[in-house]
């Protein structure tokens, strides 16, 4: 049973995603070049920034995130973070063909820009998909108003485009042209 309640670990979850996956740097982290790091020297390195870590707590918030955030090496001695990266770092994911779709999730006031360039990373090194449609809604909310949109990547495979697939389920690729997405029929 966790010990730490639902806001302590939603705390301790964005303090490891904020470090792990854009800022390692901030409380004098590194990282290796496939984005793990050793979970005695996060604790280590959160304790100068008055983030107080346990090993325990970590792998509580690991265990008991809805979103698979991050994950363990085998011998549980390391962490990294899943995808979401904007620091300079190699998964080590194996390009694997996708399904024929995909789906990803977007505030409406975001669909012009989409339009007109398609799909981007932004600050991170990938464009994140979802395998389904509830997934990608979910996503798109955070942002504003959402919408879905279909992400032909059966096409996008045969036409030489690579996907990865992180280890909590999410497709990766560094970027959706316009051609190969469907929006919704709206006003937008």
């Amino acid at each position: 049973m966790p010990r730490g309640d639902g806001a302590e670990h939603r705390g301790v979850s964005k303090f490891m995603s904020r470090v792990l996956r854009h800022q390692p740097q901030s409380i004098g982290l590194e990282l290796d070049a496939q984005g793990w790091a050793e979970i005695d020297t996060l604790i280590a390195c959160a304790a100068t920034e008055g983030m107080a870590l346990t090993r325990e707590l970590i792998l509580e918030v690991v265990a008991t995130s809805d979103k698979q955030r991050f994950a363990l090496d085998a011998a549980g001695r390391r962490i990294r973070a899943n995808q979401g990266h904007s620091v300079d770092i190699d998964l080590a994911l194996a390009p694997c063909e996708p399904p024929a779709v995909l789906f990803h999730g977007t505030a409406e006031a975001n669909v012009a820009a989409i339009r007109a360039e398609g799909l981007k990373p932004g600050r991170r090194r990938h464009v994140h998909l979802s395998a389904d449609a509830a997934t990608a809604m979910a996503v798109g909310r955070r942002h504003g108003r959402a919408l879905v949109l279909s992400v032909a990547a059966g096409r996008m495979w045969s036409a030489g485009f690579a996907f990865f697939r992180a280890e909590n389920g999410v497709w990766l690729t560094t970027a959706v042209p316009p051609e190969f997405i469907d929006f919704p029929v709206s006003g937008v």
